[in-house]
């Protein structure tokens, strides 16, 4: 009988345990291809994104937070906390040969997934995967219980074939899943999201959600609705446009007052130069991009309702970023042979190109796939009121390899050294929760940052960026980016000990973390979709 009492006491005390847990319940959303100052809080006043202007005024912002430029590589380091090809991803999600470049996660870098399930938490996805084709490496393969979306890179927003050869396809749960005629896939993925979050309520633990948004990546598609919205918006053009975000940053304070945008891409048209009909073209290829931002916007709004309904607002953590800056590109960049309808509407497959992506990047400079900031510079927001300060603007300095440390610091999560009696690579980044709630205004870090992709390198160490780019042969850049954050002004011949210690970290980084050179193991064709 004592036996028994004990036991019931001590099941009782564990249950009681595991109902009061208070850690923080966890949102990362990533959105795919949208620019420096495609949000309003970050300068984009044209786009109207009010839950995120809500988010960033109740919470903080990064002037400085960095991605990989590029899609899979940046999920890969956001997914475990690794540089790209630590974690098997360092070109994409194609298999060339070495353990770095393998194209999908190695079972050495544990997902956010599998670290925050083994902590006690319901873990969820809902959107783009792209870290793995196979079967064993799916999302409910590497740690997500509950998982809904598209396995590749890219996919239509609409269904225009039938449940045999869907253009859309989609898995939940491991089981093909076919999107309706006429749904929009922003709007299954935000209520697959909320339909989980329903069903994990009765769980009584906390939860991680990451939502991976493929909006506004192409197929450039939206509802009409969105797009009429914009109707008349973009008749004064990029170039204007491209000004006014510069100046609104600045006045926003994502971007240091007194620096200068970055200089015009030669590759651009004059948009006073273009005819009637072109202008209008153009105009509503930027009107669906900007009605599929609002889409995500209004999705988020449809979340935070949610949370306040299942009574979680107030204990849930919610970071918001995107995967690299908006896609270039020059002149129409149409996929003819696809391209059925005009754009925006379901059968259409047009791309963002540079002209309207110089505008979305501004003042940064280049595009998405170049480790110029443009290309690696992202839109950052924390949410959290119960902690991090309100509409705070930091300087930051983040990188997606600090995001993982981050939250298991918030879900006191212990990141194993063996997982499944595999040794686990251990985290690369920094966790920057304290600089979230004190008046630290930068995130501490013994080690400079990397990048390599396709080539492409540079190094970000203190106020110093070092880049060489393939397709100039290697050509050291250097620029001072506390003076110099659109990097107009190539310094390396001034301070060619800066180069020279740069270059030897990038070397021992690559070094340790599995890089090779780009020519051993290029692509014959261009892999990417």
């Amino acid at each position: 009988m004592k036996r028994t009492l004990s036991l019931i006491l001590f099941l009782s005390l564990c249950v009681i345990g595991f109902a009061q847990d208070k850690r923080p319940n966890i949102i990362l959303v990533l959105v795919d291809d949208l620019g420096f100052t495609d949000i309003e809080p970050f300068g984009g006043l044209d786009v109207k994104t009010p839950n995120l202007s809500k988010l960033a005024a109740e919470g903080t912002r990064f002037q400085e937070f960095y991605n990989n430029s590029i899609c899979a590589p940046t999920r890969a380091s956001l997914l475990t906390g690794q540089y790209a090809h630590k974690a098997g991803i360092g070109y994409f999600n194609v298999n060339l040969g070495l353990p770095a470049y393998q194209g999908f996660l190695n079972r050495e870098s544990l997902t956010l997934g599998e670290v925050l399930k083994n902590a006690g938490y319901s873990t969820i996805l809902s959107g783009k995967w792209h870290v793995g084709d196979d079967y064993d490496q799916w999302p409910a393969q590497r740690g997500f219980e509950r998982s809904f979306g598209f396995i590749g890179g890219a996919v239509n927003f609409y269904e225009i074939n039938d449940r045999e050869n869907p253009s859309v396809p989609l898995l939940k749960n491991n089981e093909p899943f076919y999107l309706p005629k006429d749904r929009y896939l922003t709007d299954e993925i935000t209520d697959q999201a909320i339909s989980f979050l329903h069903e994990q309520d009765n769980e009584q633990k906390p939860f991680f959600l990451y939502l991976a948004y493929n909006a506004p990546h192409w197929p450039l598609q939206a509802p009409e609705e969105d797009i009429q919205k914009y109707k008349g918006v973009y008749q004064h053009g990029w170039d204007s446009l491209r000004t006014d975000r510069y100046h609104q940053a600045i006045e926003k304070g994502v971007f240091p007052e007194g620096q200068k945008i970055a200089k015009r891409d030669s590759t651009i048209q004059l948009w006073d130069k273009l005819t009637y009909d072109e202008q209008q073209y153009w105009q509503r290829r930027q009107q669906v991009f900007a009605g599929m931002i609002d889409h995500v916007d209004q999705s988020l709004g449809k979340l935070l309702a949610t949370l306040k309904e299942l009574k979680k607002d107030e204990n849930t953590v919610i970071i918001f970023l995107s995967d690299n800056g908006a896609q270039g590109g020059e002149r129409t960049r149409i996929y003819t042979t696809r391209n059925t309808e005009t754009v925006g509407r379901p059968g259409s497959y047009d791309v963002q190109n540079n002209n309207w992506s110089q505008t979305g990047n501004s003042p940064l400079r280049s595009f998405k796939d170049n480790p110029y900031e443009g290309g690696i510079g992202a839109p950052f927001i924390v949410w959290y009121p119960k902690e991090v300060k309100a509409n705070v603007i930091k300087k930051g300095t983040g990188h997606i390899i600090d995001i993982a440390p981050t939250l298991y610091d918030f879900a006191q999560a212990r990141y194993p050294e063996t997982f499944s009696t595999i040794k686990t690579n251990t985290l690369s980044g920094v966790s920057f929760r304290n600089l979230l709630s004190t008046n630290q205004n930068q995130i501490d870090r013994s080690k400079p940052l990397f990048w390599e992709r396709a080539g492409n390198r540079a190094v970000r160490h203190g106020k110093w960026k070092l880049v060489s780019l393939y397709s100039n042969n290697y050509q050291v850049e250097l620029y001072n980016i506390d003076e110099d954050r659109a990097e107009n002004n190539n310094v390396a011949d001034q301070f060619p000990e800066v180069v020279q210690e740069l270059e030897n970290l990038y070397a021992q980084w690559a070094k340790e973390t599995g890089v090779v050179d780009y020519d051993r193991i290029k692509p014959q064709r261009n892999l990417l979709r």
